[in-house]
């Protein structure tokens, strides 16, 4: 079975809580009113395999809610998120349920944010891909609209995040905000900055980011590849500041 089979037919299996918890009830044909609706961290999962599980429940419903912003719903939606991650044929119909109840969900994407803000507390790096993963799907097509920036914005806020992290995922991308393709923007300091100090945000971000340290805290290794693109344009950017200092 594949890790998307293993996430949309095991979900049920345990009592995740919350708004996350209620939605995956009601995919899987059981009653609502077994999951905790309140969001209380205390009633999520906690060991490595539910937080990765919980990580890729929330990239297809936040995805969906994405998909709603820009007030133009379709099943290419679904097919990016396919392309993206990889879905297999054999697992594509229960992601698409999950996707389509989430789309048809009157509650907005807020709780569900919250929900995974909250369960991924103190791991800022893992809320960063998820936020990547999201951006991921949105730039699918090439593009990403007005509409989908102001939610990955807002998705960004409820996870504590500073909103120098969506610019650096967008600059990582080359996608204007303003700075597109600026190194510095991508290491997150002003042009002007002195080395050292662009030597100490690259080393921070290197160590923060590194594919080993984000799947022990929880990032599936399904996903890798997207973290494993964005540690790469973090590299690239570093390497380009130190040839345009002279220091390489």
């Amino acid at each position: 079975m594949s890790f998307w089979g293993k996430v949309v037919g095991g979900a049920a299996g345990f009592a995740m809580g919350g708004p996350l918890g209620a939605l995956i009830g009601a995919v899987m044909g059981h009653a609502v009113d077994r999951f905790n609706e309140s969001g209380d961290a205390t009633a999520m999962p906690v060991d490595r395999v539910q937080r990765e599980q919980a990580f890729a429940i929330a990239v297809i419903v936040l995805g969906a809610k994405m998909a709603k912003a820009d007030g133009q719903v379709t099943r290419d939606e679904i097919a990016a998120f396919r392309r993206v991650f990889t879905v297999p044929e054999s697992d594509v119909g229960r992601v698409a349920q999950i996707f389509d109840e989430a789309k048809k969900d009157a509650r907005g994407f807020e709780p569900y944010a919250r929900q995974i803000a909250a369960l991924f507390q103190g791991r800022p790096a893992v809320l960063e891909e998820l936020l990547n993963a999201l951006l991921e799907i949105a730039s699918a097509d090439g593009a990403v609209g007005d509409a989908e920036r102001r939610f990955l914005g807002q998705v960004a806020q409820i996870f504590g995040l500073e909103p120098a992290v969506l610019d650096r995922l967008l600059a990582v991308r080359g996608i204007d905000i303003g700075t597109a393709g600026s190194p510095y923007a991508v290491l997150g300091v002003s042009p002007d900055a002195p080395l050292d100090e662009v030597k100490t945000a690259y080393r921070r971000l290197a160590r923060e980011h590194h594919p080993d340290r984000l799947v022990a805290e929880g990032l599936p290794e399904e996903m890798i590849q997207i973290a494993t693109r964005k540690i790469a344009g973090i590299n690239e950017a570093y390497d380009r500041v130190l040839r345009l200092r002279g220091a390489r």
